[in-house]
């Protein structure tokens, strides 16, 4: 593991990064702060992959990025101590809060908001549009301008177990827990237990773990 800083420019190519040093505004230092620095990065190797890491991308302190050349991040904004593992994709305008875990293989789309303290499991999928085309009428290849993004968001201390989808548009509650494998269609109450296609409400954090 290799931590990262403006002023780190020397080491062995890592699995991890960590991000260390804030910037002026209270973020991470953005990736092209070290992402060029990144052996991962050389030219002069053509069997080691580029960061996928935009320069847009906002980390905050002590971001853990497991693999960083296997994750698929632009635009998005990531909290202090989050952790980011493998096979990730978090697109533009996504929002991911402090102490969070986004397992592998998760994506999560532009629209989504999640707060501090989530646990996200492998493979879990968000959305964003509830009515998905890739043409117009005319039968031209859809763009922004075409459709309108339904936000999500997930409240903080929420849990969403793998394999899970979350349909566009609703508010997963504080404290949550989202099953294995479900497919979220509606708003989950603050510390339910769903579970289930359509997911349905199977019981309550609370009685399971005492007051949260």
């Amino acid at each position: 593991m290799l931590k990262r800083s403006s002023s780190c420019s020397e080491g062995p190519a890592p699995a991890d990064v960590v991000i260390t040093r804030a910037n002026d505004s209270g973020f991470g230092l953005p990736p092209a702060a070290w992402a060029s620095t990144n052996p991962l990065n050389s030219k002069t190797d053509s069997r080691t992959p580029a960061i996928m890491i935009t320069d847009d991308v906002r980390l905050g302190t002590n971001v853990l990025i497991h693999h960083p050349q296997l994750v698929n991040l632009y635009g998005c904004t990531i909290g202090d101590d989050t952790k980011v593992g493998a096979f990730v994709e978090i697109q533009k305008g996504a929002a991911i809060g402090d102490r969070c875990k986004v397992s592998s293989h998760t994506f999560i789309c532009e629209g989504v908001t999640v707060e501090d303290g989530v646990f996200i499991g492998h493979g879990v999928v968000f959305t964003n549009d509830m009515y998905p085309k890739a043409v117009t009428p005319q039968g031209h290849l859809q763009d922004e301008s075409d459709w309108e993004v339904l936000p999500t968001q997930v409240k903080e201390q929420a849990s969403i177990g793998s394999n899970a989808t979350i349909l566009c548009g609703l508010t997963i509650g504080r404290g949550a827990l989202v099953g294995a494998g479900a497919v979220v269609t509606k708003d989950v109450p603050d510390y339910a237990i769903v579970a289930g296609v359509p997911a349905r409400i199977v019981g309550d954090v609370r009685d399971k773990h005492g007051n949260a």
